[in-house]
């Protein structure tokens, strides 16, 4: 059945008609977060009640679990006692999935030293990051609630253990909008392997699908379906948007499903993407000195590259962007693991605070680094499984740093007892992270909240979970 109106109607009447012209985009969209939160019953008002200290997030996840007793927590109780069991006192009941409570304690496998005017602690296998200490905040006191991969890693990107549920980037997105017009508010970027959690680590879950995270791709084609198929210009290309938009409104008027709002937007902003994906990608306008800084090679596309792309994003407006670096599964040769892991992402890591720092952007570009939980002290040795000098997971306790953003530089927050096993001091559970994350960019976390099937959701769970004022400056 043809359509109600001629396909050679110009644009001009199709942008009155419709209220899609260059000029009402950013309006339309605006128009609709605005009938949307009218829809849930939320303005920003409800829930915008902090100083704005951030604008935008990088969140580097070091999936797999980075050992912290390697990088960031020295222990050198656990030299003395490697090969003798932990006392069953410091234990208390714990089980593991791949060792015994009572398996032998494995000391730090490289040297400490102090850094910066801070004196921060690090290991030697970070020595870009040891430059930049001042400008960090080590928290040495996180855990969660999870010991298995896939539980821990949506638990830290959506605040539940269970799948469906929306990521921090969906609720960014659907709080803050974006301040890009031409590119996705939250996009993600993988390096290093696959993840656990899967894609329900950056879904939107119950809010709408126009917020979930838009993976990025390696290659020429960074963004799936986003380039034309032969024989199709961009006149083509426009009149079938035009007139998918028009059969899309008619359905909507007529069964009212917000979903169809969000696929009309998601057709016009692959359309504005077309003309900003390839200046977007294009590395050719930074210098060499800004490629060296990141150790970035000439047509190479990994964790360097994605740091450096994170950049250029939040520069055009991005408001969230999540890269995944996989492979920090240490359950054999964690010395191995970590230095492997750690000559990939230490350079850029550090180059992405640097590079901030220089263009003015740090003071309001939060970055945050981490895993999903922490190594034991104990070894793991299995010849059945082929495995021998390693660590298995441990949620009690582990290390993740912060910088930009509101974070207060220079600092270390929270210890852990001689052996890295408890917290001792100031612990960091995941939700209270993400309630100081939300917090830096404005917003409580106790009113960020989305009614679905009639119960109010929220990215910080229901339990009583603070904000960690003593990182904020």
């Amino acid at each position: 059945m043809s359509p109600s109106f001629p396909i050679e109607r110009t644009r001009r009447h199709f942008f009155q008609d419709c209220g899609l012209g260059i000029g009402k985009m950013a309006l339309a969209s605006l128009l609709a977060k605005e009938s949307l939160h009218a829809a849930t019953g939320t303005n920003q008002l409800d829930y915008m009640r902090h100083p704005i200290r951030a604008k935008r997030v990088i969140f580097l996840f070091m999936a797999g679990a980075p050992s912290q007793l390697e990088l960031f927590d020295h222990k050198p109780k656990l030299k003395e006692m490697e090969g003798k069991p932990i006392p069953p006192s410091v234990i208390q009941g714990q089980r593991y999935a791949f060792i015994q409570p009572d398996a032998a304690v494995l000391g730090p496998r490289f040297p400490f030293s102090q850094y910066g005017q801070s004196g921060a602690e690090l290991s030697d296998r970070l020595p870009y990051l040891s430059q930049v200490v001042d400008d960090i905040a080590v928290v040495k006191s996180v855990h969660t609630d999870h010991f298995n991969h896939a539980p821990a890693q949506l638990f830290m990107t959506t605040g539940s253990g269970i799948p469906g549920r929306a990521s921090m980037g969906s609720w960014l997105s659907y709080g803050l909008g974006s301040e890009a017009d031409d590119l996705p508010a939250f996009v993600v970027l993988k390096s290093g392997g696959s993840l656990s959690g899967g894609a329900s680590m950056w879904g939107s879950g119950f809010l709408p699908s126009e917020h979930q995270g838009v993976p990025f791709r390696e290659g020429k084609d960074p963004i799936l379906h986003l380039a034309n198929p032969n024989g199709i210009d961009q006149l083509a290309q426009r009149q079938t948007l035009d007139t998918l938009s028009h059969l899309n409104r008619l359905s909507h008027q007529h069964v009212g499903d917000p979903e169809i709002k969000t696929r009309i937007e998601a057709y016009e902003m692959a359309y504005r993407m077309q003309a900003r994906a390839p200046e977007l990608m294009d590395f050719s306008s930074e210098s060499k000195t800004t490629k060296e800084l990141y150790g970035i090679q000439d047509g190479s596309s990994n964790f360097a590259s994605h740091c450096l792309l994170a950049r250029r994003l939040v520069e055009r407006g991005t408001r969230f962007v999540q890269l995944y670096h996989s492979g920090w599964d240490a359950h054999s040769d964690v010395e191995g693991n970590v230095k492997n892991n750690a000559r990939t992402v230490d350079q850029a890591s550090a180059a992405l605070i640097t590079d901030l720092k220089q263009r003015g952007m740090l003071k309001d570009t939060l970055v945050v680094w981490g895993g999903e939980f922490g190594r034991t002290p104990m070894v793991e040795a299995s010849a059945a499984l082929g495995r021998s000098k390693g660590r298995d997971h441990h949620p009690q306790a582990f290390t993740m740093w912060l910088a930009g953003g509101g974070i207060r530089p220079g600092i270390t927050l929270g210890q852990t007892d001689e052996l890295g096993f408890h917290i001792t001091e100031d612990p960091v559970h995941v939700n209270d992270l993400q309630a100081t994350i939300l917090e830096l960019m404005g917003i409580d976390h106790t009113r960020l909240s989305f009614n679905f099937q009639g119960l109010d959701f929220r990215l910080t769970g229901v339990e009583a979970h603070h904000s960690v004022q003593k990182l904020m400056a």
